[in-house]
């Protein structure tokens, strides 16, 4: 098919962006070897946008509709413990979310497009910086990227560990869930581990409340509006024979609809405030939602669906998935344009069946033809000459 004899380059690509990865907007080698890689294709290629985040157009014949598609450049702040041979040469930081193979299978299909594609208008190749901390997506568009390179339409795709290896999912609606990290404190008396009852004690105001936060999803949600309410982190200034006079809880929560995400705030607040009235104690919250939930397109979904099912075969191919509660800041692009992301089969075994931000995941190398052979497909697709295809 069209990418098939991309293979080894993009394999190379990736095995080398594997090697050298970079932190969210310190994507500086990553950022220039993508251009020098779209500009030798022959695209027109923008640098510095929103940091380090890089584009490149491609415009084929006179037609005016425009497809964007964004791949994501940045790594984690985890050691690498697999023994793949393009192991990270950089302590401490590694490819362990599978930006690396996004990067290639994009550029793969640009190459393609480039030097074979079959459309009438103007594809937009997005490589942005730093999605794993929710800022790349927004500091691209607050740099113009849509007003720069308007698209009629957006596209991403993320690889998926536990699911066959070169299928597709997406659905249409809620597809990834919101991110609110919350800070909670709380301001007691203290005192002395002999004599509670002469202090209030904020480690057991702060246990009653991780017990109470868990009654928002179980007790004050709609059960079919899906949540999550973790707190992750529980600092005291306690020790050995003295109660702690502060403590303070963080966390984070998700949700797949703004409402959802506005209930679990309030709900928040409302146990908050009664716990503090039963303790007579101050408890203060900061709720700050940093990724909005990914609400796919209908049109954009059909459309990518379409891509899928004639690139992979339509028995590869599932349409109406369960969103997932993992968040993506790709969520602003899609409050920007009308948007899709699809999920991408990762494989089941070994090192590519390994979650996501595991320290012993890689990306599978198989997958990069059929991702490319799909963003290919859905750019050719979308700007046929008769958009009826």
């Amino acid at each position: 098919m069209k990418c098939d004899a991309l293979k080894a380059e993009m394999t190379a690509w990736r095995h080398d962006f594997h090697r050298h990865p970079e932190l969210g907007f310190q994507e500086e080698r990553t950022a220039k070897m993508v251009a020098k890689l779209l500009t030798s294709f022959g695209l027109e290629v923008h640098e510095k946008i929103g940091g380090t985040g890089v584009v490149g157009t491609l415009q084929r014949g006179n037609g005016i509709g425009s497809v964007a598609f964004r791949a994501d450049m940045d790594a984690l702040p985890l050691g690498e413990t697999g023994d793949c041979d393009h192991k990270s040469i950089h302590d401490g930081v590694m490819h362990a979310c599978g930006h690396d193979g996004h990067t290639s299978m994009l550029l793969g299909a640009a190459k393609y497009l480039a030097e074979a594609g079959d459309f009438n208008g103007r594809a937009i190749f997005i490589f942005q910086p730093n999605e794993e901390n929710g800022f790349g997506a927004k500091a691209m568009i607050d740099e113009g990227l849509f007003t720069r390179f308007n698209a009629d339409a957006v596209f991403a795709m993320h690889n998926i560990p536990g699911m066959e290896t070169g299928h597709f999912a997406t659905r249409i609606g809620a597809m990834t869930a919101s991110e609110a990290l919350f800070e909670i404190t709380i301001t007691a008396r203290g005192g002395h581990s002999a004599m509670p009852h002469m202090g209030v004690d904020a480690i057991l105001v702060g246990a009653e409340l991780v017990s109470a936060l868990q009654n928002i999803v179980a007790r004050k949600l709609d059960p079919a509006q899906h949540g999550v309410v973790s707190v992750t982190e529980f600092i005291t200034n306690g020790r050995r024979n003295f109660l702690p006079g502060t403590a303070t809880l963080k966390g984070d929560a998700r949700a797949l609809t703004p409402a959802t995400n506005a209930a679990i705030e309030a709900h928040m607040r409302q146990i908050a405030n009664g716990i503090a009235w039963a303790h007579d104690v101050n408890i203060t919250i900061a709720y700050e939602t940093v990724f909005p939930a990914i609400q796919n397109d209908l049109d954009a979904v059909a459309a990518a669906a379409h891509a899928a099912r004639l690139s992979a075969g339509a028995n590869k191919v599932n349409a109406d998935c369960n969103p997932m509660l993992f968040s993506e800041d790709f969520a602003h692009m899609c409050n920007a344009a009308p948007g899709c992301f699809m999920l991408i089969g990762n494989g089941t075994s070994g090192a590519n069946g390994r979650p996501l931000h595991a320290t012993d995941y890689d990306f599978n190398d198989e997958i990069l033809v059929p991702g490319a052979n799909y963003v290919a497909t859905l750019i050719e697709e979308m700007l046929a000459d008769d958009h009826t295809k």
